[in-house]
């Protein structure tokens, strides 16, 4: 049972400031502003949605297949990558283009600067649904507009049933966008801005979104998650992490446990229990993937957190 998951690859560059912003940009004169920070800590990340979601079902004993674009300077990822056995079969490089790349300066009060250049992703759409094979289940997350739209499109033509995760790529559409975006889904996963700007845009409310699909799903960080599905709404808790290091990626971890238990068929308390897991695991570590508990380990944390058995 082939995952097939659409979205960005991305390195995260990752720099931080040993100051505050606020005493070196002055509001009065932000019109000509021309400010630098020296920043004397800096690490890169391996990142992108569809590299984290990725990176998480393969810890999960899932069979994941990305479909992204990715420029010239991939190749460091894509040893990562073999190293993990992560196929790469439909990662499409793009001659003369950069990969995405997030550069982040974060000061002593965790305000952050970020400068985002989407690089390959803007060529998403040379990729098709249809290349893939044995796919029983897909997501289209965080990438370029035109292959968002063209593989929500190509998931219903090839009769899979997919998530919807708009993300960061929210901003792109409109409220009409949105709507068809939602009725082509088979499930949509939201955090809860994400889930205010969504009734915003479409006008409708989560109640109303929710009839439209299998199940929404919203997340609400530490608060947990709901489930809105067949008229119900399940809410999921959240485990007490070990530590709380880093929020980087772990929507995307959660996404990963999500489309673990879909596959399997599961009931939806155990599969949002199983993805909320998985985002409390994350957060405990810097970057996206750099959490690499074993399955026995998630299976003995769950029966410890949840009271209950899970075999992956």
């Amino acid at each position: 049972m082939n995952t097939l998951i659409c979205g960005s690859m991305a390195f995260d560059t990752i720099m931080v400031f040993k100051d505050q912003f606020k005493k070196h940009i002055l509001p009065e004169q932000i019109h000509i502003l021309n400010v630098a920070f020296l920043v004397p800590e800096m690490r890169r990340e391996y990142g992108g949605c569809a590299g984290n979601i990725a990176y998480n079902l393969h810890l999960l004993g899932g069979k994941p297949l990305i479909m992204a674009t990715v420029g010239d300077d991939f190749a460091p990822y894509a040893r990562r990558l073999e190293k993990l056995n992560i196929a790469q079969t439909h990662i499409r490089h793009v001659p003369d283009s950069y990969t995405g790349q997030a550069f982040i300066t974060t000061d002593l009060d965790d305000n952050q600067i970020t400068a985002f250049h989407p690089g390959a992703m803007g060529f998403s759409e040379q990729n098709k649904v249809a290349d893939a094979s044995g796919v029983t289940l897909g997501i289209v997350s965080p990438d370029g507009r035109t292959g968002m739209i063209e593989h929500a499109e190509q998931f219903v033509d090839a009769g899979i049933p997919f998530v919807f995760d708009p993300g960061q790529g929210m901003p792109m559409f409109s409220g009409p966008d949105l709507l068809r975006f939602i009725d082509q889904a088979t499930y949509v996963t939201v955090n809860d801005y994400e889930a205010k700007l969504l009734e915003e845009k479409t006008g409708k409310t989560l109640s109303e979104i929710a009839k439209s699909v299998t199940a929404l799903i919203v997340t609400l960080g530490a608060d947990g998650s709901l489930i809105y599905t067949d008229g119900k709404k399940i809410a999921i808790p959240t485990p007490k992490p070990a530590a709380i290091v880093d929020p980087t990626g772990c929507g995307d971890a959660y996404r990963a446990g999500l489309m673990y238990g879909i596959q399997r068929g599961w009931a939806w308390e155990t599969t949002g229990r199983l993805a909320s897991l998985m985002g409390s695991i994350k957060i405990a570590s810097r970057g996206g993937q750099n959490h690499a508990p074993t399955r026995e380990e998630i299976m003995t944390q769950f029966k410890q957190h949840f009271g209950s058995s899970i075999t992956l």
